[in-house]
């Protein structure tokens, strides 16, 4: 699934950039690379209600995108992104930290106005991810514990008592960014982004659980574009 995922993102985003790369000498498109830092953590409620308390822990992205041309001023901007979520708290001596790795598709909307010697970028847009990698940790004194995450929809009560780390392997939501691009192609951006899908699976046969985890943060980009 993983694989098929990755594979069908990547279609997408040079699917469309080949179509309009066609058109090259109508300048209808352009290429960039970004990476930056992030700043993310994941709200919701645990399993009696209770409102998360995580802090945000840092992590990074990079990838490619396209501008593609719409009208004046306008582009939609596919991209395909690596990208790093988690959390972390502290209770007492201890500290967990959650680490989560995913292969994301953002799609935004951009607004590109002539400003100065380059471009105000505004923009905002879904996203969609796919998890390849997670691990939990705690940590009290000298003793850790880490598991790694395993991506499943549905978990039964027995697999959840028994302590293991699960998440589910997609998630969406939003994004917004602002930011200027100079005409020499170098761009600094500025990104929020909102999770609006449940990451903890379901719990077969456990009507009590009331969870529901969902990713938010924000972070910074650097850029180049071609």
């Amino acid at each position: 699934m993983k694989k098929h995922f990755f594979v069908l993102a990547t279609a997408l985003v040079l699917g469309s950039m080949v179509a309009y790369a066609q058109k090259g000498a109508d300048k209808l498109v352009s290429f960039g690379i970004r990476a930056g830092v992030n700043l993310q953590k994941i709200y919701g409620d645990d399993f009696l209600g209770n409102k998360l308390t995580n802090d945000f822990k840092t992590g990074f992205h990079a990838g490619i995108n396209a501008d593609l041309f719409i009208s004046e001023g306008f582009y939609l901007q596919p991209g395909l992104l690596y990208s790093t979520k988690g959390a972390k708290k502290t209770n007492n001596n201890t500290e967990y930290t959650q680490h989560i790795s995913y292969i994301e598709l953002p799609v935004n909307l951009l607004f590109k106005p002539q400003v100065g010697n380059g471009r105000l970028l505004l923009g905002a847009g879904p996203y969609a991810a796919y998890g390849i990698s997670g691990k939990s940790k705690t940590k009290s004194g000298d003793a850790a514990i880490e598991l790694d995450a395993k991506f499943k929809n549905k978990v039964s009560a027995a697999d959840y008592l028994n302590g293991l780390y699960y998440l589910k392997p997609f998630d969406f939501g939003g994004n917004i960014l602002v930011g200027y691009e100079l005409n020499s192609g170098f761009s600094l951006q500025l990104n929020g982004q909102l999770g609006l899908s449940q990451m903890n699976p379901e719990i077969k046969g456990v009507t009590a659980d009331k969870s529901n985890w969902k990713n938010i943060g924000f972070g910074a980009s650097l850029g180049y574009r071609f």
